[in-house]
């Protein structure tokens, strides 16, 4: 139910027009900066409805409010402007982009992106949630739960899903599309004699991202285990990295610095498919935006190149700080072992995931089909998930 808007004002000093609610000055008012209101008019010849944004106009820095009116009827703010315009604005549109922090809070997390939830080792097993392939292709409800348990925690696993080559895409477009890389749509997880990648052997593989080496790196890894090792080895092993940039930023301020401004050269050279390739993005193993907070973590032992473009005297403290993030991320890391069917799915750009060696031979193969998908495309399906099963109302 939409509040009764009884007072309306403008805050000249700020240039702020207030929308007062039922209760007066005891409720916070609504705030809406003039130069906004006057850029976002909804009127004919300011928005095109068909594309929900605005007309190209002139900038109307100097334009000021010259009076306010409140229509209780229509529930709408009318403004006539200082260049003779006039606006109109409804009260359900006027509250979803209030100014208020309370408001911006709730549309950051509500509609941009759910806020990420940090978890340790210890707390893996109340985090982890599974999902069956079924549902997911049938129920709207039960893919945007898994869009969200991604989102937040990083980490799903689907059960139950045919043991057929074509899975991951049915699934991917349920999303939207796949994610396309130099290794193709799809790529295959088994020993391979003359491996072109250090993941297609049966050794040890180190907890890494995929595919450091690109300036946008595939977001999601998919990963549906067609066949598993029945040897003791195979483990899957999965660790927040954001949670062990926590350590470091609390307890290693300065690992953490180091790891978080140094830039790092990591390269992809070979040929896969008669593609040849040599990929190349530096960036330090921690990304920040600019409030400070996490974007992607890049680590990979056999993806860092040997050049190293920064001065001497910073490599061996960055090996330092690194050799801190590779032990603390071992010692958070969660595991456990696929079965056919499973399909792994996890943010790339925030675990860090490995396994154990295994034996490969004619009577024990391990068969796992990988493919990624990418925040843009999972973020929008979410959002209008959410819009059309009403949550969004």
């Amino acid at each position: 139910m939409l509040p009764e808007i009884t007072h309306v004002s403008r805050d000249e000093q700020q240039q702020l027009v207030l929308l007062r609610a039922a209760g007066g000055h005891e409720q916070p008012a609504m705030q809406f900066p003039e130069i906004w209101l006057r850029d976002n008019c909804q009127c004919k010849s300011c928005y095109l409805p068909q594309t929900r944004s605005r007309l190209p106009h002139g900038w109307h820095t100097k334009v000021q409010v010259r009076e306010l009116s409140w229509c209780v009827d229509t529930q709408r703010l009318h403004i006539d402007w200082s260049d003779e315009h006039q606006s109109s604005f409804e009260l359900s549109w006027l509250q979803a982009r209030d100014f208020a922090p309370a408001n911006r809070k709730r549309y950051l997390s509500d509609c941009y992106r759910p806020e990420p939830r940090h978890w340790s080792r210890q707390q893996y097993p109340q985090i982890q949630r599974e999902f069956v392939y079924e549902e997911l292709l049938q129920s709207d409800e039960a893919l945007l739960q898994w869009l969200q348990q991604l989102a937040v925690y990083g980490l799903a696993m689907i059960r139950q899903a045919p043991l057929e080559l074509n899975v991951l895409q049915t699934l991917c477009q349920r999303v939207g599309f796949m994610r396309r890389t130099t290794y193709g749509h799809e790529w295959h997880v088994s020993a391979q004699p003359g491996a072109s990648n250090y993941a297609y052997l049966a050794q040890p593989l180190p907890l890494h991202t995929d595919m450091p080496y690109f300036e946008y790196k595939p977001s999601i890894t998919l990963l549906h285990t067609l066949q598993q090792s029945d040897s003791p080895g195979g483990w899957n092993l999965l660790t927040d990295a954001f949670h062990v940039a926590d350590l470091l930023r609390a307890e290693h301020p300065k690992a953490f610095q180091m790891l978080s401004e140094t830039p790092v050269d990591w390269a992809d050279i070979g040929s896969e498919k008669g593609l040849s390739f040599h990929n190349i993005w530096r960036a330090p193993v921690i990304n920040l935006d600019v409030h400070g907070r996490y974007l992607r973590i890049n680590h990979s032992v056999p993806q860092r190149d040997s050049h190293f473009s920064i001065p001497a005297e910073q490599v061996r403290p960055w090996y330092e700080a690194m050799a801190l993030f590779v032990r603390l991320a071992n010692e958070q890391a969660c595991t456990f072992k696929t079965t056919p069917g499973d399909i792994l799915t996890f943010d790339n750009l925030r675990l860090v995931h490995g396994r154990t060696g295994y034996d490969d031979t004619d009577r024990n193969v391990r068969h796992i089909v990988g493919a990624f998908l990418d925040w843009d495309i999972a973020y929008s399906r979410w959002r209008v998930l959410k819009q059309s099963l009403g949550y969004n109302n």
